[in-house]
Formats: C-alpha cells, sequence, structure tokens
C-alpha cells in the first residue's frame, strides 16, 4: 500500500544488488577483452538486503554503521540517484542530498559559478539561485574566496559550501553524508544550529554519522545498519547504545 500523508520516506523490502568483477581488473582495456572473450568472472555484491524503513514528516533519523554498512546507499536510494535491485522506495518532497562534499562541483569553476551550478542541479532557477545567493556566501563564510577557482578550496571550504547550498534551498528532505564530520568545531556547531531549526520547522532528515555524539544530541530516532540489513531500529539513545556495544 502506498504510504499516509504522515509519511515522508518509507523503504519496503528493499534490495541493492551490484555485480562485481571477481579478479582485480588494471585497465578498461582489460576489462573490456576480458568480457567479450567472457572470460570475465563476477561476484555479487548485496549492499543492501530486505530493508524495511518509514520515517515520519519532521523526523530526524540517525543512520548509524560501520564503513561499508550500506548507510551511504540507503540515501542514494532515498535521493532517488539509485534504483532499488528489488523492493519499493516512496520519497515525498523536494530532497536536498549532501552525500559527497564534491558533488556537483566543478574544480575550474569559482564558488559564485558552482553555487549557481549546484543550486540549478537542486532545481532552482536562476533568479531563485541570485536571491539566495548572498545568504549562501554569508553562511559558508567565504566571502574573500567565492571569485577564486574551486580547485583552491580545501575540503572544509567545500564542505562549508556544499552544506550552505543545500540547507538554503527550503527541503522537505535533507539527506547528509558525514558533512559534519569536516570542518572546524565552530561550524559543525553552526550546522547543527541550523538542522535544529530544520528540524523544528518540520523537514525531515536523514543523518548518517559516525560521531555518536552528534546522533544523540540532534535524532529522535535511529537504525543501525550491519552488512546491509536493519541490525536495530529504536530511540536515537537505544541504537547508540547497542552500537556501541558492538
Amino acid at each position: 500500500m502506498p504510504p499516509d500523508r504522515g509519511t515522508a520516506i518509507r523503504l519496503e523490502n528493499v534490495t541493492v544488488r551490484y555485480r562485481v568483477p571477481h579478479e582485480r581488473i588494471h585497465t578498461f582495456k582489460e576489462f573490456a577483452i576480458r568480457f567479450l572473450r567472457r572470460q570475465l568472472k563476477m561476484a555479487e555484491h548485496l549492499a543492501i538486503q530486505d530493508v524495511d524503513m518509514d520515517v515520519r514528516k519532521g523526523e530526524m533519523v540517525g543512520i548509524v554503521g560501520a564503513n561499508g554498512a550500506g548507510k551511504s546507499t540507503l540515501l542514494k536510494l532515498t535521493a532517488r540517484v539509485l534504483q532499488p535491485t528489488g523492493g519499493r522506495v516512496w520519497v515525498k518532497g523536494r530532497v536536498a542530498p549532501l552525500l559527497d562534499i564534491s558533488g556537483g562541483f566543478h574544480p575550474e569553476l569559482t564558488g559564485r559559478e558552482n553555487i549557481f551550478l549546484n543550486g540549478a542541479l537542486l532545481g532552482l532557477s536562476h533568479r531563485e539561485i541570485a536571491r539566495r545567493l548572498e545568504s549562501i556566501i554569508e553562511f559558508a563564510e567565504l566571502a574573500d574566496f567565492v571569485d577564486a577557482p574551486l580547485r583552491m578550496y580545501s575540503s572544509g571550504m567545500t564542505a562549508r559550501l556544499g552544506f550552505a547550498i543545500a540547507t538554503d534551498v527550503e527541503p522537505d528532505i535533507l539527506l547528509i553524508d558525514e558533512i559534519l564530520a569536516v570542518g572546524d568545531e565552530r561550524f559543525r556547531a553552526k550546522c547543527s544550529d541550523r538542522m535544529r531549526r530544520f528540524r523544528d520547522a518540520g523537514v525531515t532528515i536523514l543523518l548518517v554519522s559516525h560521531d555518536m555524539h552528534t546522533v544523540r544530541q540532534l535524532c529522535s530516532r535511529a537504525i543501525w545498519l550491519n552488512r546491509g540489513r536493519v541490525e536495530h531500529a529504536g530511540t536515537a539513545e537505544e541504537v547508540v547504545e547497542r552500537y556501541s556495544r558492538g
């Protein structure tokens, strides 16, 4: 059945299966030759296995788990940049994904030009981006560098710019993948304050993080992924406690 009006995200029996070469292949030429000769041995990798998840509108849900557990894959499914191999995904509303600090950016363009590029990818018109331009630059604290090419930016500067753009578009759903791990403590606190305001305004937020303090502090619920499966789901405090015990 389709989700009710109070549901922002639903994953129903979702599986994501990748086919990867069984042995290391160093060049595309070698890959093509082996493929054409039918000498390519493939192995299946289940990134997500039979996952069910419901997120209500206005919830802030933390996703925790070890590297390779399927957390980023889960966000990509929600962002609709990845289709499931099996199962169904429902998402209601405008999604602002922060899945990669360099995603949607071009290193040879200036910060200002990248704001327009990234905003367009998020579905904003040129006029809307121009109206938001100064607030984005101010939040990212990049006024002195906004007309420099992005290749001159540090990873922290790029992260600040990406977060500022994605969180200035008034999304219905905000997806954050470890973006708060980049930047100094003061800027992380600034990002946390903005997310609290979004949460209080009814924005649905999925937060992938290895920082258990942040998950406890910001999220009402959490989901622990283990090897592509839901190991446990519950209150943020309960899930963090179980995950920390291993």
